[in-house]
């Protein structure tokens, strides 16, 4: 991985500076530690920070085709970039590094924008024609990487994460009302925005076109289809597992191509043990797993990551997470994530890529992705149930099929109490709604609203927010199997701005460590797409196909076991007797007021709570509207307190950063 950034100027405006693109590409030098480089010319400036992992010599960016002519900035991996050399060699294209970035660019010039659907791997780019005045900016399929931009005034700037926008000098940071509203309901900005004023990601699966007159023309070359194949309707499960074992095979084969050592994490279930046991039949030598343990047992899955890793012989190493560390660690994750955050568990991962990195390792492979696309998550049981019992609302034996939804509940009978058969209830009849699998989900997350400032909350526009939603929704959708419409919107609203950002690219980037994800490779997730439901999700047996392959690669204790959801600590790690300074200082008054983005009452009488019974809360929405509250004001100290001096010791420190220029300032 690495870091991007840039600024486009108008016709009739001057192009960034050298400096200016100093300053971008000096706060992320964490995505790039090896190394930055720059290209100008009289319309655009390119900066990148590199992370080697492929092509280690003579790789500095931005890239070039043989005249010159189209520039790239580029960010992560064409896995599949060896394949694609070759054949375009065969059409007379010459390359002069041995990386996949310049694969990019020639494959540009040979297919144009019908390049994108040919590359398999996780990238967000900006690639400039010099002949048309034209620059690109490309985010692959399900945005696994980011890439960001601003207009402001007759000038785009564009970067991996805010903080570069924001160092350029031209973006002001600001909070955005609306969307930091969305984040205390859908967990994230839906689908592409941030929390910030005039601050945009690039979509994932687009191209964005901008022309000589910075207009911007948007085009998604891809989108998820889980309509399924007919002609897989009749499939079996055993050869449904087989399907998936030679498409995550050479998913694993393609995300092991690296000229530096790559690891894997595993976290005790079965979607990391999966990628495990496929990297160890791949790579015969030594192979570093690596896991996070939990001092509460609770949270702790350390006897099935020792199982695994036994089973499969990898060279484990593990780290333990106390209340200390999530504390520690919460405000640096917060400034890497660049919004707040209703959940803890971003913290023990940044604090696993740390020890990644201490072990010498650059790349992990992961089992992000299984649950969406193979049905793994309890919301795809809770829909089903809920239509079930809705054909019959009076049935009293039918809601008692939610007892066996959420294995990690309480088990004192809480789940079989008429409190949690009125929760899910609510909405029962509104099968139609588009979002009935999560309305229930967002409705409870949206209780942390109340302790956001009044101005926020009023600002606040659900119904805009979700016709953004229904917007990404792919063509003909609404025809689909109820499972899923409710996976499309899972992609959507979880997987893409959540899940593969503050819980995975931003907090391994964090460490400088490149995470790969096998269950996204674009063949997995079309046979995903392909295959009926039934070979997915059964009844509320889960994830069926996933389980069948794992019956052929792991221990019968791990394949059998339920689904347990990655949750770490939260309110009771952070408040009470142990409680940080940082905690009660910014939810003092005179902090909560000084950024006036929490509502002063509301959110000390619930912190006051929280210590009270040393973060021991009744619910998960008040642990998340409390841990929101306080990333908000994290995030809010770090980029209108601290940033400044940050922004210094990054230009300070990029001085002593090999650096390669290009410039062509006659345009």
């Amino acid at each position: 991985m690495c870091g991007v950034a840039g600024v486009l100027a108008g016709p009739r405006s001057e192009p960034a500076s050298a400096e200016e693109l100093r300053r971008m590409i000096a706060v992320l030098g964490h995505r790039g530690p090896d190394g930055y480089g720059l290209y100008r010319d009289g319309r655009i400036g390119l900066a990148h920070a590199r992370l080697s992992i492929v092509g280690l010599k003579g790789g500095f960016q931005p890239i070039h085709n043989e005249d010159r002519t189209l520039w790239i900035s580029f960010n992560g991996e064409v896995f599949n970039h060896p394949e694609l050399r070759t054949e375009l060699r065969g059409l007379g294209h010459r390359f002069y590094t041995a990386t996949d970035t310049e694969v990019i660019v020639h494959a540009f010039e040979q297919w144009g924008d019908d390049a994108w659907t040919r590359l398999n791997g996780q990238f967000a780019f900006a690639l400039w024609d010099t002949r048309t005045r034209t620059l690109r900016l490309v985010r692959d399929r399900l945005g696994i990487l980011p890439l960001q931009f601003a207009r402001v005034g007759d000038h785009i700037a564009f970067a991996s994460e805010a903080k570069a926008l924001f160092a350029g000098g031209r973006v002001e940071p600001r909070f955005d009302a609306a969307r930091l509203a969305q984040v205390f309901t859908h967990w994230a900005v839906a689908p592409h925005g941030s929390v910030f004023a005039g601050v945009q990601h690039v979509p994932a699966g687009t191209v964005l076109t901008i022309g000589p007159d910075l207009a911007i023309a948007e085009r998604r070359y891809w989108q998820p289809d889980l309509a399924g194949d007919d002609s897989l309707r009749a499939i079996t499960l055993d050869e449904a597992a087989d399907r998936l074992e030679a498409a995550l095979t050479d998913a694993v084969r393609l995300r092991l191509r690296a000229d530096v050592p790559v690891g894997v994490y595993i976290s005790g279930g079965l979607d990391s043990s999966v990628i495990a046991a496929l990297v160890r039949r791949h790579n015969k030598a030594a192979v570093h797993s690596f896991g996070v343990r939990f001092r509460d047992g609770a949270f702790d899955e350390t006897p099935q990551q020792r199982l695994v890793a036994g089973f499969v012989g990898t060279d484990h190493h593990d780290i333990e997470i106390g209340p200390e560390d999530i504390q520690d660690a919460l405000p640096a994750v917060v400034r890497h994530a660049e919004t707040p955050l209703v959940r803890t568990a971003p913290a023990p991962m940044f604090l696993l890529s740390r020890l990644v990195q201490e072990t010498g390792v650059r790349v992990v492979l992961t089992g992000e992705g299984a649950d969406e696309w193979f049905a793994g998550y309890d919301i795809f049981k809770e829909d089903r149930v809920r239509r079930f019992w809705a054909r019959r609302p009076d049935s009293a034996a039918r809601p008692k099929l939610l007892g066996r939804i959420h294995a990690f509940a309480a088990m004192n009978g809480a789940k079989e109490s008429p409190l949690w058969q009125s929760f899910f209830r609510r909405g029962l009849a509104g099968t139609d709604d588009p979002f009935y699998a999560h309305r229930i989900r967002w409705n409870n997350t949206a209780w942390a609203q109340r302790l956001l400032n009044p101005d926020i909350r009023a600002a606040a526009d659900p119904a805009d927010a979700e016709a953004a939603i229904l917007a990404r929704m792919p063509k003909g959708w609404e025809s689909w199997p109820p499972l899923a419409r409710a996976q499309a919107v899972e992609v959507e609203t979880f997987l893409t701005p959540y899940l593969l950002a503050s819980q995975a690219d931003r907090v391994a980037m964090g460490h400088s460590i490149e995470a790969r994800y096998p269950f996204l490779d674009p063949e997995v997730v079309a046979l995903a797409g392909d295959l009926p439901g039934r070979v997915k999700m059964l009844g509320l047996r889960d994830k069926l196909v996933v389980r069948r392959l794992a019956s052929r690669l792991l221990p019968s204790e791990i394949v059998a076991r339920p689904k347990r959801p990655y949750r770490a600590p939260m309110t009771t790690a952070l408040f009470g007797a142990n409680a940080p300074g940082y905690v009660r200082d910014l939810l003092a008054e005179d902090a909560l007021a000084r950024y006036g983005l929490a509502d002063t009452g509301a959110t000390q009488a619930l912190a006051a709570k929280a210590h009270r019974q040393n973060g021991a809360m009744a619910g998960e929405r008040e642990e998340m509207a409390l841990v929101g509250v306080l990333t908000l004001q994290l995030l809010a100290r770090d980029v209108l307190d601290e940033r400044p001096q940050r922004e210094a010791t990054a230009r300070a420190a990029l001085r002593n950063a090999p650096c390669h220029v290009d410039e062509t300032l006659t345009m």
